[in-house]
């Protein structure tokens, strides 16, 4: 008897569908959930915040928007604060990708933007957050590197311009395409992931956006504020000062 060429047995090591390649281990979909799980955990420490109340005194859902991020950092504590906090907001996003491991897009992707979503809407905070920039970029440090120089290319511009807002926003247009034509269809795949919770997070804000809605909302997506005019960025608080920053609404990118 023969056996019909469309038969094959297994290569020796192969992990049957649904299953990770070393035998007894959990589900991939298990794995990934796991580590997606963690992502979100790792995503979900309010740095930023914690760099701000122990060197400023200050809760940075005051000071603003309402928003967690490093531009209101840097305002109320100063840029050595901001150096710091960014690496382990680097950190947070990095976590989950590298614990999915190389072999496993898809995993890494997920991870990457589970970590953004922590960050965005910490439990730690009463689900307030930041934008999910620095984390954005950590993960894909790890999944798709061009897609972190993207991003920082944006945001550096943005500064540089006096509208982060706008570089940022540019910077999400190119971001997968780039790392799709740099690391293929798996850096994509993490550009993309990242990018969902960053741009939801950009039309959600903080509040639900006032009337007119359709015109809150292209400002929001546009400037990541509510009005065409751009308020005043915060002022820098004293040392050692405590209590609520009273800041015009506006948009903070971290």
């Amino acid at each position: 008897m023969y056996l019909s060429s469309s038969w094959t047995v297994p290569a020796a090591g192969t992990a049957r569908p649904g299953r990770s390649p070393k035998s007894g281990s959990p589900p991939i979909w298990l794995r990934r959930a796991l580590v997606a799980l963690a992502g979100f955990a790792a995503g979900a420490v309010p740095v930023s915040n914690i760099a701000a109340r122990r060197t400023a005194g200050v809760d940075l859902r005051s000071v603003g928007s309402g928003t967690v991020s490093g531009t209101s950092l840097a305002a109320v504590a100063g840029g050595r604060a901001l150096v710091v906090a960014g690496c382990f907001e680097l950190l947070k996003g990095a976590a989950g990708p590298i614990m999915a491991g190389r072999d496993d897009g898809v995993g890494a992707a997920l991870a990457g933007a589970a970590a953004v979503a922590g960050h965005n809407w910490s439990p730690w905070l009463g689900w307030a957050g930041g934008r999910g920039i620095s984390p954005a970029m950590g993960a894909l440090v790890v999944s798709a590197p061009a897609g972190a120089g993207a991003l920082a290319a944006g945001l550096a511009v943005g500064r540089l311009s006096g509208e982060t807002a706008l570089g940022c926003l540019g910077a999400y247009a190119l971001l997968v395409p780039v790392a799709r034509r740099v690391h293929g269809r798996r850096g994509a795949l993490a550009a993309g992931a990242v990018l969902v919770p960053v741009l939801l997070k950009r039309l959600l804000g903080n509040e639900p956006p006032p009337p007119p809605l359709g015109r809150t909302l292209f400002y929001r997506f546009v400037f990541d504020r509510d009005t065409l005019a751009k308020p005043p960025a915060p002022a820098r608080r004293p040392q050692g000062g405590g209590g609520h920053v009273p800041v015009p609404t506006a948009g903070g990118q971290s």
